[in-house]
């Protein structure tokens, strides 16, 4: 969690000067790789996935929609990748990722990303827990509005309402102990 930005995951990536193109600035193709660290960031390095296993099999990139809003160029000051979860479906999370340098946002996209089935490698439905920890990176007007499905005689919950202080605990993976939280610089190798 962020104390700037509260209910998003915050990723901090460095540009590098292999990223730059002919033009001078980063290039298309590089900004959607800081959408997939961003993603593989919070599904696999966040410290409450991690403690409570969740996505087993990982997750399938199901689509990126993307508007690139200004150029975005090589400098020493890290980017912050913001992620927010705007909608749970029965396999999927919708997740807006916003790619930034204060005061600027550089890129924002809607990315579906979709539970895996390790044996199939087809999708699978989001567990409950895996719910609970997405659901804590929805704004509190999204989980507000989002009621509970009815499914024959089951009533799955898209999203479960949390207090703020267990929206805080679940975002800042308390009980860890790990003094990362969630944000910290990717190191990322040439070739």
């Amino acid at each position: 969690m962020s104390a700037l930005h509260p209910g998003v995951h915050v990723l901090s990536c460095p540009t590098r000067w292999s990223d730059v193109d002919e033009n001078g600035h980063i290039n298309n193709a590089r900004l959607v790789g800081y959408i997939q660290e961003g993603i593989y960031d919070l599904f696999c390095h966040h410290a409450t996935a991690v403690r409570e296993s969740l996505f087993p099999s990982g997750f399938i990139i199901a689509r990126h929609e993307i508007d690139y809003l200004e150029q975005l160029h090589h400098r020493p000051e890290p980017l912050s990748v913001r992620l927010t979860v705007e909608h749970l479906g029965r396999s999927s999370a919708h997740v807006e990722v916003n790619v930034c340098r204060e005061p600027r946002t550089f890129m924002r996209a809607r990315t579906v990303v979709v539970a895996r089935d390790r044996e199939s490698g087809r999708s699978r439905k989001l567990s409950p827990n895996e719910r609970r920890f997405l659901s804590a990176f929805m704004s509190d007007s999204v989980v507000d509005r989002v009621p509970d499905t009815v499914r024959g005689d089951t009533v799955v919950a898209v999203a479960q309402p949390m207090a703020p202080a267990q929206r805080a605990a679940a975002r800042s993976g308390a009980g860890v102990g790990s003094p990362r939280g969630s944000r910290r610089r990717v190191r990322t190798s040439a070739g």
